[in-house]
């Protein structure tokens, strides 16, 4: 095999699903600390409003951020196929 190697490949396939899931997994992090503390206080314990806020922070992170991990998706299965163009018969 003439191509990139597996390590290579596997490790920018990683590091790129940690860059894209972090800005997600802050914010649902954060809106989900938020509701909890709010419903502590509240004694609120209704289901839907632990689930609501973090469906629309969840929209609202992919609509602000979609067109930046996506670009950023396309630019590495880019790269990663241009490095392993040449490495037919």
């Amino acid at each position: 095999m003439n191509g990139m190697p597996t390590a290579s490949l596997l490790t920018d396939g990683l590091t790129t699903v940690m860059v894209l899931a972090g800005p997600l997994v802050g914010v649902l992090a954060a809106v989900g600390l938020v509701t909890g503390i709010l419903q502590a206080a509240t004694q609120v314990n209704d289901p839907a409003l632990g689930f609501l806020p973090r469906v629309v922070a969840l929209v609202a992170t992919v609509w602000l951020t979609g067109g930046w991990m996506l670009e950023r998706l396309a630019g590495m299965v880019a790269g990663n196929l241009a490095g392993l163009g040449g490495s037919g018969p």
